[in-house]
């Protein structure tokens, strides 16, 4: 029996965190972060509340990456979401999974809006 790439998510999909494991932009050295993350078919995908996070920066340059999710790791390439929608529709189902974070990301988006804080939304695909 073959498993697939949905079966091996949907073993893991309640997870609250995953580990993102990347090379950086200048030190060329690898970098992990925890992330949420949310699984929408056979894609994972990653809000980032802040674009200009140098982890951001590096996955953007270098795309190629390994997410671990407990025991089970996803090595590929992450894709920048460019399209506003795509990105609109990452953080409605970020909102529904976490249910406290979803409140918690638009009080970030107000208070930047103040100069409070910077909030600049985005998301990654992982397939």
């Amino acid at each position: 029996m073959d498993v697939t790439i949905g079966d091996r998510l949907r073993k893991v999909a309640n997870r609250s965190t995953l580990q993102v494991t990347h090379i950086g932009r200048k030190s060329g050295k690898a970098h992990q972060i925890t992330v949420w993350f949310v699984v929408h078919g056979d894609k994972i995908l990653l809000p980032i509340s802040n674009i200009d996070r140098n982890w951001v920066r590096s996955v953007r340059k270098t795309p190629l990456v390994k997410l671990s999710i407990g025991w089970v790791e996803f090595p590929g390439n992450a894709r920048f979401l460019e399209n506003h929608g795509d990105r609109e529709q990452v953080g409605a189902m970020i909102q529904r999974k976490y249910r406290l974070g979803g409140p918690g990301l638009a009080l970030l988006e107000l208070l930047a809006r103040f100069g409070l804080g910077t909030f600049k939304y985005g998301a990654f695909e992982y397939r």
